[in-house]
C-alpha cells in the first residue's frame, strides 16, 4: 500500500510514522508513506497556499489551485483508489471503513487547516470525506496520523500476530473484554478463574459474554440486540 498525505505543515507528520508499528510496518515495505508539502506547489514565492474567503468572515482558506497541482501531480504518476479529505463533518471514520480502506492500493489524504478547503476540492478533486470526530481540530493532520494508524495495522504482515487486530473493540460491532496478564492475584486482587482453566472454549464463550455485556453498557448504540 502507498498513502501520500498532503499537507501545509509537513513537520507535524514526521514523529508518528518514524515509530512502532507505523515505522515497522514501512520497514518491512508493507506501506510506504509520502508527505508532501502543499507549499511546493504555492501560487508565489512567498509560498501562498491560503487566501481570505469571498464574502468575507474570520479565517483564512486553503487555494484549490495547489492542492489541484498537488494531487493532478500524483495522478500522473498512478491511479489512486480513493483522494479522502479529513474534515470535522465528513463520513465517522468506524472499523468497517477502515477495514476496506486496508485493502486498497494508493490512498491520498488531504489535510484541511485554517478554516478547511476551497469549496470546489471538495466537489470536484476528492472523493471521500472523513472525520475522526465530532470535534474541531487545528487541521487535518492528526486525523490523518489517526486514519493511517487505524489502515496500516490491518494489513497482513504488519501486527507480529495478526489474529490481534480481528480481536479488536468495533470488529463485529462489539467492544474488546477485559483482559488480564501476571500476576494472577495483586493485592488481593484476582484474575477471573475461568481465563486460568485452560478450556479454550469457555475462555471464548466468556469472552464473548464480556464483549456483548460490555457493548451495551458502554456503548449501547453499537448492540444490535
Amino acid at each position: 500500500m502507498r498513502i501520500d498525505i498532503i499537507t501545509c505543515v509537513p513537520d507535524l507528520l514526521k514523529s508518528p510514522f518514524d515509530h512502532s508499528i507505523l515505522k515497522r510496518a514501512q520497514d518491512k515495505n508493507l506501506v510506504e508513506i509520502y508527505v508532501h508539502d502543499l507549499r511546493d506547489y504555492a501560487i508565489n514565492k512567498q509560498k501562498q497556499v491560503d487566501d481570505y474567503q469571498y464574502g468575507g468572515g474570520a479565517g483564512m482558506v486553503l487555494m484549490i489551485e495547489p492542492i489541484d497541482k498537488c494531487i493532478s501531480q500524483l495522478k500522473t504518476e498512478r491511479s489512486y483508489d480513493e483522494i479522502i479529505y479529513l474534515s470535522p463533518d465528513g463520513e465517522l471514520l468506524t472499523q468497517v471503513i477502515a477495514n476496506k480502506l486496508s485493502l486498497d492500493q494508493n490512498l491520498i489524504l488531504l489535510c484541511g487547516h485554517y478554516k478547511g478547503v476551497d469549496e470546489r476540492v471538495r466537489e470536484h478533486i476528492i472523493s471521500r470525506e472523513i472525520s475522526i470526530g465530532d470535534y474541531v481540530l487545528s487541521g487535518g493532520e492528526l486525523g490523518a496520523i489517526v486514519l493511517s494508524d487505524a489502515i496500516i495495522r490491518l494489513i497482513p504482515g504488519v501486527l507480529s500476530d495478526e489474529t490481534s487486530a480481528l480481536s479488536d473493540s468495533f470488529q463485529d460491532d462489539l467492544i474488546a473484554p477485559p483482559v488480564y496478564t501476571r500476576p494472577a492475584e495483586y493485592k488481593g486482587l484476582k484474575v477471573p478463574e475461568i481465563l486460568l482453566s485452560g478450556h479454550a472454549k469457555k475462555i471464548e464463550n466468556w469472552r464473548h459474554e464480556q464483549s456483548t455485556m460490555r457493548t451495551k453498557e458502554r456503548r449501547p448504540g453499537l448492540s444490535k440486540d
